[in-house]
């Protein structure tokens, strides 16, 4: 059956419809989610008022969005479809013997019809022509499918379906076409998913006893990162990195190095950490998460001890640890994150703002330390450093290079 068919066939004798949603990877029937409630309850009104009228053809469709395995999608339309038939078959208004299910599994069609009316869709040519391939059959409904639709740009048309147009696929709505017209006659819904199937039919009611869920995985992008800058200088460094959505992420990093030579009197001592919040912006941005440039504010503390046979400079007060005594430093950065491999990005950052804290200067004698000054450090200028090596982590999170890589 097509699109076109089922918009046709409520032209040739009365039929209402309902259609509820579901939340992701679920089947419970929520009356308060999506005005399910209400939907149910007209058409339970509709069929109460005609009740001798005879009904001779029900339609129930279950849909899911195409994320997950098809194993799982085709799972979750059976239950999504044996919700609302139970829905109404409970309530005796319809029988099994008249209906006919139709299971979408991953509902392709309707995404592609989705695609076509939504002109914002991100390389929608591009995901267009993949969408025809793949109802025709060319591509087979499996994960290849999955994996060359995230492909596309980035997959930054992924994205954009994932929360705008995917939730509109999580759904089953039951049709009710009559023998013959009725007094009060309430039109087909089809602002509804009804222009949304495009399957051939399944004859036979299934099983819909409760199945265990199948694992699902939804797009999700962190990344550690170490700053190879302050990993030459022999202060190992790590940091993570989650995005938050909306191009914005949290970042957080640590550094900590503590060597000594007290017989030659070298010290090398530095530990510390500092957390930003960013927003990423630009081309490379809007195609991945954590991808691009990226303009952000950072907040850190950091205290050291670094002299080499001549006067030493020490941050703090001696004998006391990082919480007690520190320098304290916020400020704006700006940074960009090359991509450089599959899962590996670089990302060059920047920091300017204000440092502050004491600075102890000291100079060694023999086996003692001679106290110079105490001074308070108010700077004003770069505080920030990073040449990071970033390791991408989670589903979805992967750089692209090359047209075949989208194909």
């Amino acid at each position: 059956m097509t699109a076109l068919a089922a918009t046709s066939l409520a032209e040739e004798w009365p039929a209402d419809s309902a259609a509820i949603y579901f939340r992701q990877s679920k089947t419970a029937l929520l009356p308060d989610f999506h005005q399910n409630g209400e939907s149910l309850s007209r058409l339970a009104d509709e069929l109460t008022d005609s009740a001798a009228v005879v009904r001779r053809h029900v339609r129930v469709v279950g849909s899911a969005s195409p994320e997950g395995s098809a194993r799982f999608n085709e799972y979750l339309s059976r239950m999504r479809a044996g919700r609302i038939f139970d829905y109404f078959s409970s309530r005796d208004m319809i029988d099994v013997d008249s209906t006919e299910f139709i299971y979408t599994g991953r509902n392709w069609s309707g995404l592609r019809e989705m695609v076509k009316a939504d002109t914002d869709v991100p390389s929608r040519t591009q995901v267009l022509a993949l969408l025809d391939r793949i109802t025709s059959g060319e591509i087979s409904d499996d994960n290849e499918a999955l994996i060359k639709l995230k492909a596309i740009d980035g997959g930054t048309p992924y994205i954009y379906m994932y929360h705008h147009l995917f939730p509109s696929l999580r759904f089953s709505q039951i049709f009710v076409d009559f023998a013959e017209p009725r007094r009060r006659l309430m039109p087909l819904q089809v602002d509804s998913p009804a222009s949304l199937i495009d399957t051939p039919t399944l004859t036979e009611w299934p099983d819909i006893n409760p199945a265990p869920e199948f694992p699902h995985r939804k797009p999700f992008y962190m990344a550690l990162k170490t700053n190879m800058l302050y990993d030459v200088l022999a202060i190992p460094s790590i940091g993570a990195e989650f995005y938050l959505g909306r191009n914005f992420s949290i970042a957080g990093n640590w550094y900590y190095g503590w060597w000594k030579s007290d017989r030659v009197h070298h010290y090398w001592r530095a530990y510390g950490g500092d957390v930003a919040v960013r927003w990423w912006f630009g081309r490379a941005a809007r195609r991945k998460p954590l991808t691009g440039h990226h303009l952000g504010i950072y907040g850190g503390i950091v205290t050291y001890d670094f002299e080499w046979g001549g006067e030493g400079y020490m941050g703090g007060d001696p004998g006391r640890t990082l919480w007690d005594r520190f320098h304290t430093m916020v400020g704006v950065e700006y940074g960009y994150s090359l991509p450089v491999g599959r899962r590996l990005n670089i990302d060059f950052t920047i920091g300017i703002g204000y440092m502050g804290g004491r600075l102890q200067k000291y100079e060694p004698k023999d086996s003692h330390y001679l106290w110079k000054s105490t001074e308070n450090i108010r700077w004003f200028g770069p505080t920030k450093a990073e040449i990071s090596l970033v390791w991408l982590i989670g589903s979805g999170n992967y750089n692209t290079f090359n047209r075949r890589d989208a194909k």
